[in-house]
């Protein structure tokens, strides 16, 4: 994957840049055959600089309705219940961590799901490479919260990736962002009241505390490590 493209390899400020582990334990004989035959099959390529953007009707040959994005599925989860709830749906998920990546595989050999495309790096590196209002759902669900001050500037929710977001999402289109560590909480509502593009889709506390229908839980949420989970969901409002 990294003669996929230069972005990664160019400096980029911490806001862009990746940081995290990208491998754990080694794959088995039957883990890096899925990852050799059929990654490959469903893997999004990204246009280098000056290729124009990413040809969603070609990425999924035509046969969805609109297109999803999870920046940073884990295993896969979340992911893999919404593809099969969603079946005129495409759901694009990104994942840097190969252990993860591979875990979808499997999930996806056993179940034949068709509407899964995978990119297995940094999600900014397919955001940036999106077409405008291109997008109708983002799930950015238990994100690292890099709880140090002097990490902050990692964290996903930022301007520079809220501004890619609000780029891509179509008008109408729902951001969905789940942590249960406090201070990402406390994080995520400041950076997002301070947007003009997305409006909170929450009307009482209950609203943002508990876990809509629609949103399977994940093993992340399930560990509960820092706390209880906070389900935020904010609308795209529509362009002027």
């Amino acid at each position: 994957m990294s003669d996929k493209t230069d972005i990664k390899r160019e400096f980029q400020i911490p806001e862009k840049r990746f940081f995290g582990r990208r491998k754990g334990k080694s794959f088995s004989p039957r883990q890096q055959g899925l990852m050799d035959t059929l990654l490959p099959k469903l893997d999004v390529p990204i246009p280098a600089d000056g290729e124009g953007m990413i040809d969603l009707d070609a990425l999924f040959d035509g046969k969805v309705e609109d297109v999803w994005l999870e920046i940073g599925f884990g295993k896969g989860e979340h992911l893999a219940w919404q593809a099969a709830n969603h079946r005129t749906v495409g759901v694009i998920g990104c994942e840097p961590y190969l252990n993860g990546v591979v875990g979808l595989l499997d999930h996806i050999e056993h179940t034949d799901t068709s509407n899964i495309r995978i990119y297995g790096d940094d999600a900014r590196h397919v955001i940036w490479k999106l077409p405008d209002a291109s997008v109708g759902r983002v799930f950015l669900l238990h994100p690292d919260p890099w709880p140090k001050s002097r990490h902050a500037r990692r964290r996903f929710v930022n301007k520079h990736n809220l501004d890619d977001l609000a780029r891509i999402m179509k008008d109408g289109a729902e951001l969905r962002i789940g942590t249960d560590h406090p201070l990402y909480r406390e994080w995520t509502a400041l950076q997002m009241s301070q947007r003009s593009e997305f409006e909170w889709l929450a009307e009482g506390p209950e609203d943002w505390l508990v876990r809509p229908d629609d949103w399977p839980e994940t093993r992340y949420e399930v560990k509960a490590i820092e706390g209880r989970a906070t389900y935020f969901r904010f609308r795209r409002l529509p362009r002027g």
